[in-house]
């Protein structure tokens, strides 16, 4: 892709706005912990501690805000007490000399780059942390008013806290969306296994619902018991639909075990969706009486045989099991020694410092963000300085809050953030000159403004640019700027970081188009070690740990959703393919996801612990890792991998597990062949 395509392609992205579900609610809630703050402040502290007070409890709502499953309360507390220490910090060391100063900017600015490692929340958060820094600094003037001022910013923060305790909107909401949207995605796709019998399935619903499944021990006792037990079962749902409606070990392409197998698929998604419609809105399952009796029509027996008369009746079973853990009020909470346990905040401690630590290679994205968010920010608080307006610092705030590790989205929030400020200070001004505000009809102004940002914040980043530039005029006009003094430096310094960041993404970019190769072989090898965890369980059932399968599934799954992200990435650069096309990219990853789902079929028929061993499944399983692994290695050095240690090596028998075996081997063995073809020349 050229670079005036990329740089239009990215910039129209940036100011679109998206048609997504609304939370007025919440907005609400946090406007209201906004007005507290800053009423209080203007009544008792003056408008300078108003405007730091209100600087915390702002950013701790927007924490509060970003995708995370942890607690609410916890990300606004974070926000709150970081941003404060920020300051205070920053004041300390910034009040004495500007030097020390700008390689304190410096260090955090590096440190808010590296945290981008231990996901998209932290990230946010440090960035933030940076941005409010620079502005904040400069309203104390001696060190008790700065140890004020870092009070009322925590203050801020704590009330955001308090108010999402005491004022809960919709309780474990977002947990209950997570498991009806995976069991909604099972229900979609058992009705496309009635037309398509190799019909794809996105595991991002699961592997969301997992995320969203892991609590601390304090909310694993207080976690409804519906929200408990029912995503396994959807995990384990999913191959024997597979299998089901496959004809390599299912029912019969046509014939009257294929229409059973339609009806079966059909009764499954109209259970599936029932059962995902009483987890979301907590509502007692509302199920039609015709589904549950074709699972368990009594004449299966009649149309259906072997595989797939045992698939039929495990979906029956199942299913059961979904609805009995669907209902309100049943069964139990869980013991927080069975759950998936999140770290504690000082326990996570630990974890991130291993994922930065991690990124201080060469070569990383990371670490290359880190550096050019620290050279873009100390490099904007030059400029900004060394240029004829006021508040110098809206320069590097601006590049600060739009760069992220990758391009597409730095250059995108770059334009959005121009266009929203051009439009927010324009609106904002014109209110001013009308209206004439004073401090207690600012201070509204920017309440209402800020209400506006968090309503709308997730359709768009420019949309939410628009009210946070009004909310910051008219935050200044409380404490008495002019719009005159804030308007034409607030526009011209935003533009400056806003090129910066763009240009330091040019001179040193990092770049996905060049890493695709190595996405592809991690999910290549990946998936190899699933398919020979499965086969493992048929060459020794009653050893082999069912443990291995579940990891390697997972390991799976995280390097697919990779290779999906790079590719999105890699699409909007400017950079052309290296050794990989985009044809090339779509065929591997159609086999590859291919692959994934014939081992899942295997899955869906392991063979009990009781059972003999399948001759052939223990030379099959070695043959696949090993050609998988040194596939993986071709792949990365540019050369189209072999299989021929796989071939001939397919099972022999008439046994159940043996038919099953070799008619999802063989499908194995044609989706890595189809690997090789699309990466050969």
């Amino acid at each position: 892709m050229s670079w005036l395509r990329a740089l239009r392609d990215t910039a129209r992205s940036g100011v679109k706005v998206e048609r997504t579900r609304l939370e007025p609610l919440v907005a609400l809630r946090a406007a209201l912990g906004l007005a507290l703050v800053i009423g209080f402040g203007l009544a008792f502290l003056g408008p300078g501690a108003a405007a730091s007070s209100a600087f915390g409890a702002f950013m701790a709502a927007i924490a509060s805000f970003q995708q995370s499953w942890r607690p609410r309360p916890v990300l606004a507390l974070a926000s709150g007490l970081t941003l404060a220490v920020s300051t205070f910090v920053g004041y300390l060391v910034g009040s004495s000399h500007t030097g020390l100063f700008l390689l304190l900017l410096a260090v955090w600015s590096f440190a808010a780059g590296l945290l981008w490692a231990a996901g998209p929340t932290a990230g946010i958060i440090a960035s933030g942390n940076v941005a409010i820094m620079l502005v904040t600094v400069t309203l104390p003037t001696s060190v008790p008013q700065a140890a004020g001022h870092a009070a009322v910013i925590a203050a801020g923060g704590v009330v955001q806290a308090l108010l999402i305790v005491l004022f809960p909107v919709r309780r474990w909401g977002p947990q209950r969306d997570a498991l009806a949207d995976a069991l909604a995605a099972e229900a979609d796709y058992a009705r496309r296994l009635r037309q398509d019998p190799a019909a794809s399935f996105d595991p991002a619903p699961l592997m969301k619902a997992r995320a969203a499944a892991a609590v601390t021990v304090r909310q694993a006792r207080r976690r409804p018991a519906e929200l408990h037990g029912a995503r396994g079962l959807a995990e384990r749902i999913r191959p024997v639909l597979a299998s089901l409606a496959d004809p390599a070990v299912g029912a019969p392409a046509e014939g009257p075990g294929r229409d059973r197998v339609r009806e079966l698929l059909a009764a499954a998604a109209t259970v599936l969706d029932a059962a995902a419609r009483a987890i979301r809105h907590g509502d007692p399952v509302r199920l039609p009486a015709p589904a549950l009796s074709v699972l368990k029509a009594p004449d299966l027996p009649d149309v259906l045989r072997g595989a797939p008369l045992r698939a039929a009746r495990r979906l029956a079973a199942l299913l059961e099991d979904v609805l009995e853990t669907a209902e309100p009020g049943t069964g139990r909470t869980a013991d927080p020694a069975e759950s998936m346990l999140r770290p504690t905040l000082p326990g996570l401690v630990p974890v991130v410092l291993k994922a930065v630590r991690a990124e201080l290679r060469p070569g990383s994205p990371i670490l290359r963000h880190a550096v050019r968010v620290t050279a873009v920010a100390c490099a904007g608080y030059l400029i900004g300085h060394a240029l004829p307006f006021g508040h110098a610092y809206w320069a590097p705030m601006a590049s600060v809050m739009v760069m992220r590790p990758d391009f597409t989205q730095t250059w995108s929030r770059a334009v959005a953030r121009f266009a929203g400020t051009l439009i927010g200070v324009g609106v904002a001004t014109a209110i001013v000159q009308l209206a004439q505000p004073g401090m207690w009809l600012s201070g509204l102004l920017a309440v209402v403004s800020a209400g506006l940002m968090y309503v709308l914040m997730r359709t768009g980043y420019a949309v939410a640019q628009v009210f946070v530039s009004a909310y910051v005029v008219f935050l200044l006009g409380m404490g008495g700027v002019r719009w005159d003094q804030t308007v034409p430096d607030r526009i011209a310094l935003t533009l400056v970081g806003g090129v910066l960041a763009m240009v330091a993404y040019a001179v040193y970019p990092a770049w996905e188009t060049p890493r695709l190769r190595t996405r592809l072989a991690d999910w290549l090898a990946a998936a190899g070690r699933y398919a020979a965890a499965v086969l493992g369980q048929y060459a020794d059932p009653a050893g082999a740990r069912r443990a291995d399968v579940r990891e390697t599934l997972l390991e799976t799954r995280d390097a697919r959703i990779a290779w999906q992200e790079a590719l999105v990435r890699a699409e909007g650069e400017p950079v052309r393919h290296r050794g990989l096309s985009r044809a090339a990219a779509d065929g591997a990853g159609d086999a590859l996801a291919a692959l994934g789902r014939h081992a899942m079929l295997l899955e869906a028929h392991i063979p009990d612990r009781a059972h003999d061993p399948v001759p052939g499944a223990a030379e099959l399983a070695r043959a696949l890792s090993e050609a998988t692994e040194a596939g993986a290695k071709a792949v990365r050095e540019r050369r189209v991998p072999e299989w021929d240690g796989v071939r001939g090596l397919l099972p022999e028998g008439d046994s159940p597990g043996s038919a099953v075996l070799r008619g999802a081997a063989e499908q194995l063995l044609e989706a890595l062949d189809e690997v090789s073809e699309a990466l050969g020349p």
